[in-house]
């Protein structure tokens, strides 16, 4: 005989093939739980159709046009999730690249990421923010010597950031000096 784990899993059921009906429930509910996009909710909506199959005799799922009448809807906005995002992830500290790429991977198109590039400004406070995270530079306990300087500076690359701000963040010579180089674009900003 074996343990109550064990029967539960015997007993589980098989899952029922989707149909019309129990994938506008399954795509509701996950645009009702998760902020998305077009391109993640319909990527969810054909793995759950491959994990549990459609019904036989019904016709095929369109589930871009279930993801384009959520669009539609205003259940699903492109734009305020990758506006959204972006502002997540740069203060987290990554840099436009790595910003970019997320980016693309929820299925943002291309024009969209263009018209929400965040501005140097934007940039200078998330490497800001990722040094003060990391302790970087002017950040750490002991001043880098040149070796882990470069590693630094290496890690500020693969997080999206160019290699001029990767330079000034870890070469500050002091935190207040990153904090005035972080700010010294925003009084530019203001200025216009």
């Amino acid at each position: 005989m074996g343990t109550y784990k064990q029967e539960c899993k015997q007993t589980k059921r098989a899952k029922r093939p989707l149909d019309p009906a129990r994938l506008r429930d399954l795509a509701l509910s996950y645009v009702a739980r998760y902020a998305t996009s077009g391109a993640r909710l319909e990527r969810y909506l054909k793995r759950k159709i491959r994990e549990q199959g459609w019904v036989a005799d019904g016709p095929a799922p369109d589930v871009a046009a279930l993801v384009e009448r959520y669009a539609q809807l205003g259940y699903i906005d492109d734009a305020g999730f990758a506006k959204g995002k972006q502002d997540s992830l740069l203060r987290r500290g990554y840099g436009a690249r790595r910003v970019a790429e997320v980016l693309g991977q929820d299925g943002i198109a291309a024009e969209l990421r263009e018209d929400l590039r965040p501005g140097e400004s934007q940039l200078r406070h998330a490497a800001l923010a990722m040094v003060r995270k990391r302790r970087f530079g002017p950040f750490s306990a002991a001043p880098p010597d040149r070796e882990r300087r470069e590693k630094q500076v290496a890690a500020m690359l693969r997080a999206g950031h160019s290699l001029d701000f990767a330079r000034e963040m870890v070469n500050a010579p002091s935190v207040e000096a990153a904090e005035e180089w972080a700010r010294e674009q925003d009084d530019a900003d203001d200025g216009n």
